[in-house]
């Protein structure tokens, strides 16, 4: 042994009490002379932490926000993204991808602004096997390129995914149409729903102009009906009674259809019946939901795909729900 130096690290709390623990690290000298620090098995990654605090804020910022994790472990949130930084980079540098054969993507906004980050996500029937594969700025055609990129680093084959669930973003598909030519895009009903629900505000919006009881309405039109209370049901229900005049009832009644029509299983029948809702929904005189009628058509064998797989691009129910949210307020 050379010498010793003191170091400390912070440890986990005993009881409500801060602990850091100091210790004497000693110092050897190596055969060419050269003098090396000896680092502790319990000792983190980032300098000044043990092992187990590292883990118990991992664990926070897995369940929580970094924001969150600071307040809880009095850190500031640049170590708590620091130490995550630093166990992420170390996975992701062992991640095997070769056995990746469906992707879901999706994007979230960054702090309410308009600038976005696309997420990758493998949805694996299997729940254990759900994982994030990549998260990039932008929702470009190239961002899908260098999603592609990353698979081929970790063993994956673009030419080996079968299938792609995505919304409908026109920069999305050429990118998916380049780099994944094999695979299948899907268009879950979820976006599907939301490009209905669109129209409905868009309408309401519209028809309140002369109709000043439709102000307040937006989240009564947009939520479920399972989700409200009596007096927003008694509500709806009371502007659903004025069907025949108001054509932002008429445009709730259209989604619903929609939403049905989704839930079946069989392809066939979910072709027929779509066909006859766009049918209906261009010769209505609900505008905006015309504009879905069309976008339905335009997609239309991506939506039967997705009828087929149920693989939907939500990642709300996959690993990457935790970063969604810490995305959006980073």
């Amino acid at each position: 042994m050379h010498d010793t130096v003191t170091k400390t690290y912070r440890h986990l709390n005993f009881f409500q009490h801060e602990c850091v623990l100091e210790v004497r690290v000693p110092r050897v000298k190596l055969p060419d002379g050269s003098v090396r620090q000896v680092t502790p098995a319990w000792a983190g990654k980032l300098s000044g932490f043990t092992l187990l605090f590292e883990a118990f804020v991992l664990l926070l910022a897995r369940e929580t926000t970094f924001t969150a994790a600071e307040r809880i472990r009095g850190l500031s949130v640049h170590r708590v993204m620091s130490l995550c930084e630093r166990y992420v980079d170390e996975v992701v540098s062992t991640a095997d991808f070769s056995e990746v054969r469906r992707v879901a993507i999706d994007e979230t906004s960054r702090a309410k602004g308009h600038d976005y980050v696309s997420l990758f996500a493998d949805p694996d029937p299997d729940p254990e096997r759900r994982r994030v594969l990549f998260v990039a700025e932008g929702r470009e055609a190239e961002t899908v390129g260098a999603f592609a990129r990353n698979l081929r680093a970790h063993g994956g084959k673009p030419t080996e995914i079968t299938s792609i669930s995505v919304d409908m973003s026109p920069a999305f598909i050429k990118g998916l149409e380049e780099h994944f030519p094999k695979a299948q895009i899907t268009f879950g009903k979820f976006h599907v729903i939301a490009h209905a629900s669109e129209a409905i505000t868009a309408m309401r919006r519209e028809e309140q102009q002369r109709d000043p009881s439709l102000k307040g309405l937006r989240w009564v039109l947009l939520k479920d009906r399972s989700k409200l209370t009596g007096a927003q049901r008694a509500e709806l229900d009371g502007l659903l009674s004025r069907m025949t005049t108001t054509r932002t009832a008429r445009a709730w009644h259209y989604r619903e259809q929609l939403r049905d029509i989704l839930t079946r299983k069989q392809p066939t029948v979910v072709a027929r019946l779509l066909n006859g809702w766009c049918s209906n929904a261009r010769r209505s005189k609900v505008e905006p939901m015309k504009k879905v009628a069309e976008m339905i058509r335009s997609h239309f064998h991506g939506i039967l795909a997705w009828v087929h797989s149920r693989q939907t691009n939500v990642t709300g129910n996959y690993a990457a729900s935790g970063l969604r949210g810490e995305v959006a307020q980073s």
